[in-house]
C-alpha cells in the first residue's frame, strides 16, 4: 500500500506507478457497457434546459445516451461506490449519493477521494502541502473533525471522485 510519503514524493515529481493488487480488486467493481438497448438508448434533448429564463421548448430527441460513456472516461480503472453518512454533504454529497471513481486520476491538492486510512475507507477532501509535506483529509461538514496522515498511517488513495450521482428530493 501506498503511504505517505510515497504520495508526496509521487506528488511532488508526478511519477505515475502502477498497482497491480488494486488493479486486481477494481476490476470486479468496474462498470460494464451494456449491449442491451434499453439501457444504452436513453433519449437525450438536442437542446439544453436553461436555469434562467426559459427558452423556446424542443419538442425533438434526437440522439440517445448512454451514462456510462459520458461518466466513466477510463473503464479499467473506474468503479461506483455508494456513499454512507454524511461527512461531505456541504461539497453536495450526501448519504446514499451514489460516487464515480476513477483510479487512474493523480491526486491533486483539494482533490475529492476515497482513502484507506489504517483500515478504514473514508471519502474526503484531500488537502496536500507538498513544500510542508503534508496531507490532510478533509471533511465538507463541520461536525466531523480533519484527519491529519502521518508516516505511521497506513494510508492509500483509492480514487478521484469524478462524479456524483444524487436524487432530487421532491418536496
Amino acid at each position: 500500500m501506498e503511504g505517505i510519503q510515497t504520495l508526496l514524493t509521487k506528488f511532488a515529481t508526478m511519477k505515475k506507478s502502477t498497482k497491480e493488487q488494486e488493479r486486481t480488486i477494481l476490476q470486479i467493481f468496474s462498470p460494464k457497457y451494456s449491449n442491451n438497448p434499453l439501457y444504452n438508448n436513453i433519449p437525450l434533448a438536442t437542446e439544453s434546459v436553461h436555469a434562467g429564463f426559459p427558452s423556446p421548448a424542443e419538442d425533438m430527441l434526437e440522439e440517445s445516451l448512454d451514462i456510462n460513456k459520458l461518466l466513466v472516461k477510463h473503464p479499467a480503472a473506474t468503479y461506483y461506490v455508494r456513499v454512507k453518512g454524511e461527512s461531505m454533504r456541504d461539497a453536495g454529497i450526501y448519504d446514499s449519493d451514489i460516487l464515480v471513481v476513477d483510479k487512474s486520476l493523480e491526486p491533486t491538492n483539494n482533490c475529492i477521494a476515497v482513502c484507506y486510512i489504517d483500515g478504514e475507507f473514508t471519502l474526503k477532501r484531500v488537502l496536500i502541502n507538498a513544500e510542508e509535506r503534508t496531507v490532510v483529509l478533509m471533511p465538507a461538514n463541520s461536525n466531523y473533525k480533519p484527519i491529519t496522515v502521518t508516516p505511521d498511517n497506513d494510508f492509500i488513495i483509492w480514487g478521484i471522485v469524478s462524479y456524483v450521482i444524487h436524487k432530487i428530493e421532491r418536496g
